[in-house]
């Protein structure tokens, strides 16, 4: 007998849709039934007018833990992400203190976080200046990813000159580890911001001219180039422009292994919402323009761009306050682990068109290839790990503050509104969100390291 049958539900794989019938046994996809035929198991979902996806994993989130909990902390961050559809987050190494740097610090956030944890979840590695010798040690503790800025960053961590991005990852290379880049160029976003200030008064399009989207380019092109003279594997997080996605979607072509994410913020907002409302739209890369915004669904439904994250970036809302920082003190960063599946299905499934399948191929096997954890997580196939996620395509919803899990329910996406909501989040065979409400246990969520 299974433990878990989800019968009567459309199937959404990364390259087709079927109805069938999902049995779970031991917290593993046991089997993959013909539609219609009899499974006897302890509990059945019929899942009767939806898709069914397999789980979501956000390639960028911040929950702040330990360290700056008054901004986010993983029991607030898993939970809302496992209610979004979310049901394993890469957890970034910065607003974490310490930085996860060391192979000593990894214990100890694992520790401090573990009790908490209402999703799975995997760590980022930091990749700064200091570090460099602990980047095999955080390798072989899991980590999936390692994470630098080539361009400004927080006080708490350290960006990389191109030639000690060199270094890393001449070190990286040797045990097949993929290094993930912030790329802004930090001469001309901090010569662009010192021009700004110059003047007696700043407005949000000072801000947008700080960071155009040449020191985008400038940033990636750079990464690129050090990835293809030494077949070393990169990762380009959060894209913003088009023009950036071309010049990664030619390096694939040529064999260059680079992988690269967009979020869910650059696929629905543009720069006139930060013109218009200020801090609550800031984050970095800024938000482009609406031509480019439609654009970048295309890279994401060829591939281009494998993953679409949250790069959840918590705060306070004083921290996001314009006259207490001024527009570039404000802090830069939108919430949203919660709500990319929904929005990834309204803006990209029902309004523009495309199949669900770029949901399964981008919030799922995308990013499990990419960080190293597919055949455990990624996809609906047996003996992976029954991470499943029930959509009801017809379920209208707006996101209101009280919708929210986040320790502060503030976000870009509050007052969206929308079509196509996650019902059901199950992770390794267990409910733990069910119609917008977490039901889970704090403490199921475990460590994923990188598959060896």
């Amino acid at each position: 007998m299974y433990n878990l049958v989800i019968k009567n539900g459309k199937i959404v794989t990364a390259d087709r849709i079927f109805e069938g019938t999902i049995c779970v046994k031991d917290g593993k996809i046991a089997a993959i039934m013909e539609a219609g035929l009899p499974a006897e198991a302890q509990e059945t979902i019929d899942a009767q007018g939806s898709f069914v996806f397999p789980g979501g994993i956000d390639s960028h989130a911040h929950l702040n833990d330990p360290g700056y909990c008054w901004r986010e902390d993983f029991a607030h961050g898993t939970a809302a992400a496992g209610v979004g559809g979310f049901t394993t987050i890469v957890d970034m190494p910065l607003q974490n203190e310490p930085a996860l740097t060391n192979a000593e610090i990894f214990d100890k956030k694992e520790a401090a976080v573990s009790a908490n944890a209402y999703v799975d979840y995997c760590f980022w590695g930091g990749l700064v200046d200091y570090n460099l010798n602990n980047l095999q040690e955080l390798d072989e503790k899991g980590c999936v990813a390692f994470k630098s800025f080539i361009g400004p960053v927080s006080p708490d961590y350290v960006s990389l000159t191109i030639g000690q991005a060199k270094e890393a990852l001449e070190i990286l290379k040797k045990s097949g580890a993929r290094a993930g880049f912030h790329c802004e160029d930090y001469s001309i976003i901090k010569w662009e911001e010192a021009r700004a200030q110059r003047k007696e008064t700043n407005d949000w399009q000072d801000f947008l001219n700080s960071r155009p989207v040449i020191a985008e380019l400038i940033a990636t092109q750079n990464i690129i180039d050090l990835a293809r003279e030494l077949d070393a594997k990169v990762h380009i997080c959060h894209v913003s422009h088009p023009k950036v996605a071309k010049i990664i979607r030619s390096a694939q072509l040529e064999g260059v292994d680079v992988t690269a994410e967009t979020c869910g913020h650059y696929l629905t907002f543009t720069d006139q919402d930060v013109l218009k409302n200020g801090s609550l739209f800031k984050c970095a890369p800024p938000l482009r323009e609406w031509s480019a915004v439609e654009e970048m669904w295309e890279y994401v439904n060829n591939g281009t761009l494998c993953c679409v994250g949250s790069d959840h970036s918590p705060c306070e809302l004083s921290e996001k306050s314009e006259e207490k920082h001024g527009i570039f003190g404000a802090w830069g960063g939108i919430s949203g682990i919660q709500n990319v599946m929904q929005v990834l299905f309204s803006e990209g499934v029902v309004k523009r068109g495309y199949s669900p399948t770029l949901i399964a191929r981008s919030l799922s096997e995308g990013p499990a290839r990419t960080f190293g954890i597919y055949g455990q997580k990624g996809a609906i196939q047996t003996g992976f790990d029954a991470d499943l996620v029930i959509l009801d395509p017809q379920r209208h919803w707006e996101i209101t503050p009280d919708s929210l899990y986040y320790k502060n329910k503030i976000s870009a996406f509050v007052g969206l509104k929308g079509q196509g909501l996650p019902v059901c989040s199950i992770v390794r065979g267990q409910v733990i969100a069910q119609d917008g409400s977490l039901v889970g246990q704090k403490g199921f969520g475990q460590l994923v390291k990188k598959l060896k």
